[in-house]
């Protein structure tokens, strides 16, 4: 069985001091990895590598055994396996929840289809399906995101991932600005959405929030600190990670 994502060898120059140096990860089906790391040490960088956004300066990455299509529309239909989830959401602010949520969908639509969207309802029942999943109302579906608050905003993200129904889920961050209640919730809904066949891999500033996760990959300084099953990580490998760092923000 091939990994759903193999970074092998992979670096990425940066001013002074690389971004990554010599990383090597794979994601299997099925598994929960939180990505842990001082501010500057490369998590954004790597998934940023992971899901075809950037390319590596050395190095290679795979996604199910291949490697990234050239071409735009073989490109687009293999980068629609991988989902992200960037902290700032980037979820368009003047279109309505269900337009947003088929943003999702574009990869596998013909032009027509996309410029339709901006027209009229479409997919309305798998919109609402994938809103309930996020505990939200399918009211909310005609409703501009603008009109959203915070939450609804982070739920409608989570959402638009189930819809393009990837295989690997990519999360930057998506607790940092939440508050321990919340961020709490939002990640026993991650976890719980994730799972075979389906992978995530989540970066995060709190070494608190591990239960659940079946690994943990740590980045310092842009390199690979290490690579554990959650069980095994211990405090003196959290303090040799953050060494140095004022605090365990991203």
């Amino acid at each position: 069985m091939e990994p759903l994502l193999a970074l092998e060898h992979v670096s990425v120059a940066g001013h002074g001091a690389p971004r990554l140096q010599d990383v090597s990860v794979r994601i299997w089906p099925g598994e929960r990895v939180a990505l842990l790391g001082p501010s500057g040490a490369g998590k954004s960088t790597l998934l940023s590598l992971a899901n075809g956004s950037l390319t590596p300066d050395e190095g290679r990455v795979r996604w199910n055994g291949e490697a990234p299509a050239r071409a735009r529309r073989p490109r687009r239909r293999q980068q629609s396996r991988i989902g992200t989830l960037w902290q700032d959401l980037r979820l368009i602010e003047e279109l309505s929840v269900q337009q947003n949520l088929n943003t999702a969908r574009l990869a596998h639509w013909t032009l027509f289809q996309a410029w339709l969207n901006l027209l009229v309802p479409l997919d309305t029942q798998a919109n609402s399906e994938a809103l309930a999943r996020v505990d939200l109302e399918p009211q909310l579906l005609g409703r501009p995101v603008a009109s959203l608050s915070g939450g609804q905003r982070q739920r409608v993200a989570i959402a638009r991932l189930l819809r393009q129904d990837a295989q690997l889920w990519l999360l930057d961050e998506p607790l940092a600005s939440l508050d321990p209640r919340r961020a709490g919730q939002v990640l026993a809904m991650l976890l719980g959405l994730g799972g075979a066949p389906r992978a995530l891999l989540l970066s995060l500033h709190r070494p608190d929030l591990l239960e659940g996760f079946d690994r943990v990959i740590g980045l310092r300084h842009g390199g690979l600190a290490f690579d554990l099953p959650t069980a095994t990580l211990g405090e003196s490998h959290l303090r040799e990670l953050y060494a140095g760092a004022e605090a365990f923000d991203a």
